[in-house]
């Protein structure tokens, strides 16, 4: 088969740890061919969507990789499947490639995730469609209604919308002496709307990735454990990542949401949950893969090759 990955630039791509790598490099050892795709190389023309696309060989070298062979521009159709890898931020160009993708979709390509669903899911809000599984929350943007919710529950975490890695993520207690400069910071002074949580003790033990591919869960997860200090466990915030096998509840929010997802095609999901309540729902590059796999042995790319494989026959 012959498979394109919508992908960062490949320079700034970390082997290491890397799911978007990991992945290529399951589709190449099962003779699959990889090609790479830049967001700023797609093209709608005449309605066809194409876009230039670089031919790789995938290595075991972490420090190099692939090996570049040719680039060719070909329509979206001519692949089998399209991967779109792409990470955040979520700005109008990210949904203008979106929109592009699910034209190219409805033309036949087969893109995962799904477009019209990765623009739907806000990774943040996409929760609130689930409110039996979260914490208490509340997302406004009123300082005064921010406030409120700070003094019912005393222990709360703060976020924008648009953040990743544990971005501008802000953990504030009712006696707070910089709560209100920590929500006009936030909000933009009332002109962005933000999510309040209840703050989960059990962070402590980590902020768990639990992954689904194709509709099926994975059995691990890889907890997030903050370093001393501090109240994010996100690996680019000096988390530590252990992997380890699902918790009933980790698996009974997993295997709920994880069938209404497929049918909307999300392939590659990441929830995020702390203890037993889920507080993201990833789908635009969700990633902890080769960290499971390393640590456990479940070749978790190769299940994303085998959903792909299947959702392509």
């Amino acid at each position: 088969m012959k498979f394109a990955f919508i992908l960062d630039p490949l320079d700034k791509l970390k082997a290491y740890k890397d799911s978007s790598i990991a992945m290529m490099r399951a589709a190449a050892r099962r003779g699959h061919q990889v090609h790479a795709i830049q967001r700023e190389h797609l093209v709608w023309e005449a309605g066809t969507v194409s876009a230039r696309a670089l031919a790789l060989t995938l290595t075991d070298d972490d420090d190099a990789w692939y090996v570049a062979g040719a680039e060719e521009s070909l329509p979206l159709t001519a692949y089998d499947a399209v991967l779109m890898r792409q990470d955040p931020p979520f700005d109008f160009e990210y949904v203008t490639a979106t929109w592009l993708l699910e034209s190219a979709a409805k033309a036949g390509a087969r893109i995962f995730n799904n477009p019209e669903s990765i623009r739907d899911h806000s990774e943040k809000l996409a929760i609130l469609e689930f409110p039996q599984f979260i914490p208490p929350t509340r997302v406004a943007r009123a300082a005064a209604d921010v406030n409120a919710f700070i003094d019912a529950h005393g222990d709360t975490i703060l976020k924008p919308l648009d953040g990743m890695g544990g971005s501008q993520i802000f953990r504030v207690r009712a006696d707070d002496p910089n709560r209100n400069v920590i929500i006009e910071t936030l909000t933009q002074e009332e002109r962005r709307t933000i999510m309040a949580q209840a703050y989960l003790p059990a962070i402590s033990g980590g902020d768990k990735r639990v992954l689904i591919i194709g509709g099926k869960v994975i059995p691990y997860s890889l907890a997030r454990i903050p370093k001393a200090g501090e109240t994010r466990g996100n690996l680019a915030a000096g988390g530590r990542g252990v992997a380890m096998p699902l918790t009933d509840g980790e698996r009974a929010i997993a295997e709920y949401l994880a069938p209404i997802l497929w049918a909307r095609g999300l392939l590659i999901v990441g929830l995020d949950v702390i203890g037993d309540r889920l507080t993201e729902i990833n789908v635009t590059s969700p990633t902890c893969m080769v960290e499971i796999t390393a640590q456990m042995g479940f070749d978790v790319s190769g299940a994303v090759i085998d959903a792909l494989e299947a959702a392509c026959a």
